[in-house]
């Protein structure tokens, strides 16, 4: 257990450190939900939630926050060795945020506002699930439902295995928050003059780390 821990943390800490690293992460391309087709799969894997995730970090005019969604479940499908398809499920009340200590009161403060309504709504939308519709080359697409909105996004990915172990890793991306009816003090939706300092950018950068094991 106590080594299980510490490799979460290890991908935790690697992960954050691209985020900061990347200055100039692209934004996925977003469209309308997609049919999803399916495919016969020759191998499965089951991801292991406690070492998936996906990272994320938003910012302010001035400053900004980071931190984890874990994953609740998810399975992978591949075929002649390839990525076919996958769902998965996002459980938004293990939403954790890593650049304040845990015993910070701001900690707590900030996650229970992004839990609110204000943000994304977990008393009547406790989760979030990504859907792979289509795979080419080391582009992933998949509808990506937030608050019960449901659209198509498109990034690159790494996939890898080693025995009866599969690593997804996907490059840091943006999406426009706005498109899942999350609103707070945006520029789009207020006068940017009078949200001054507490104006929040609507992109959002998002990194997708998932861990299996052959089902």
């Amino acid at each position: 257990m106590k080594k299980q821990i510490l490799n979460s943390f290890a991908v935790i800490a690697i992960g954050l450190t691209i985020l900061g690293c990347k200055k100039e992460a692209k934004e996925a391309a977003t469209g309308a939900a997609e049919a999803v087709t399916e495919v016969v799969a020759e191998t499965k894997y089951k991801a292991i939630a406690s070492e998936s995730m996906i990272l994320w970090k938003a910012n302010k005019i001035v400053g900004g926050h980071e931190g984890t969604i874990h994953l609740e479940k998810g399975i992978i499908k591949l075929k002649a060795n390839a990525l076919v398809g996958g769902n998965f499920i996002f459980g938004i009340s293990s939403l954790k945020n890593t650049d304040m200590p845990a015993t910070d009161e701001g900690n707590a403060k900030l996650v229970g506002h992004l839990m609110s309504a204000d943000f994304f709504d977990v008393k009547n939308h406790p989760n979030a699930a990504f859907e792979i519709t289509k795979v080419e080359g080391n582009n992933v697409s998949g509808n990506l439902t937030i608050k019960g909105i449901k659209k198509n996004i498109t990034f690159p990915a790494n996939v890898s295995t080693n025995g009866d172990e599969l690593n997804i890793s996907s490059d840091t991306f943006t999406i426009d928050r706005t498109e899942w009816d999350i609103k707070y003090n945006s520029g789009k939706f207020a006068d940017p003059a009078k949200l001054g300092d507490y104006l929040i950018k609507d992109d959002v950068e998002l990194k997708i780390i998932l861990k299996a094991k052959k089902a």
